[in-house]
Parts: structure tokens; sequence; C-alpha cells
């Protein structure tokens, strides 16, 4: 096996990146890890609160530096926070790795989350909002994935099991 994450999840916000990849290590017999969390484990703060106080470009530096870190360690399954596709190092880091992008129509997102409370980058017209970061980042989440998995109307278990049929990974 070579190293680095069996699976790395990337996709919008609310694309349930933390719950699938959660549900996909234990299925795998593996860990799991979340580069958001381990911002918000480094800084003691939320993201949404690291917005506000030091400002995006600040946030996407603490988080270029994460996923370079979890790419390199973890060895599991790597969730990565919707934006992080955004800077073009994480995007070569990420070439040629097993790279999910758990994929979703507006529509969802709202159902999902609301596009609401602790979304700094959606706190103005969110469907808007969302659909222009959706028409910025789409082609990026497409350059690194190897597989693109809908989540429209799954379950987070039919979603797993989606990514595990088609990066053609087996469970324990």
């Amino acid at each position: 096996m070579t190293a680095g994450p069996l699976v790395v999840l990337v996709g919008p916000m609310g694309s349930g990146k933390s719950t699938v990849g959660a549900l996909l290590a234990e299925r795998l017999g593996v860990p799991y890890r979340d580069t958001d969390a381990d911002i918000v484990l480094a800084q003691g703060r939320e993201i949404s609160d690291i917005f506000v106080d030091e400002g995006e470009p600040y946030f996407r530096e603490l988080e270029r530096q994460a996923v370079a870190a979890a790419v390199t360690a973890h060895t599991g399954v790597l969730a990565l926070g919707g934006g992080a596709v955004l800077d073009e190092g994480t995007r070569e880091l990420l070439a040629g790795l097993p790279v999910a992008y758990l994929s979703m129509d507006v529509e969802e997102a709202v159902r999902r989350v609301g596009l609401g409370a602790a979304r700094p980058l959606l706190a103005v017209n969110p469907r808007r909002q969302w659909r222009e970061l959706m028409d910025a980042r789409r082609p990026l989440y497409t350059e690194v994935a190897r597989v693109v998995v809908a989540t429209d109307d799954r379950t987070p278990e039919e979603v797993a099991q989606a990514v595990l049929d088609a990066l053609e990974l087996k469970d324990v």
C-alpha cells in the first residue's frame, strides 16, 4: 500500500464529508481524520471565529498547513474542508490519491444545513453565495477527484457504500 490516506473526501460544506468519512473509517477498520477538526483543536476556537477574528486568508493558510500535515501523516480516511481545494499546492498534494468528491445540488444543501449559522462565507443571500462558491469550486473538486459520488437523496450509509464501490475498496 502506498503512503497517505486510504480515502480523501472533498466537497462543499454540508455534503456529508464528516459523517461519511467516519462511516468509511469504521467500515474499513482505519482511523478517521478531519482537517477542519484539526484546525479547531490547534486554534482552540471555531472556524467561524477564525474567519471573523483573523480573516479568510489567515484561515486558508492554517487550512493549507493542516491538509499538508494530514496528507503526509494520515493513512486512514481523511475529510478536507470545503475550500481546501482552492490552494494549488493542496491540489498538487492530492494528485494520485484516492479522492472522492461528494457532490450535491443547492436544494440538498438547503435541506441539510440551511445555509446559515456558522457558515461565514454564506452570511448574506446564502443560496446565491452557495451557487457562486460551487461555480468556482466544482472544477477544482473534479480536478482532484478520482471519483464523483452524488449525495442527493442518499443516506450517509448509501454514500459510504457508493464511495467504497467507486474506489473499489472492501470493508472489513
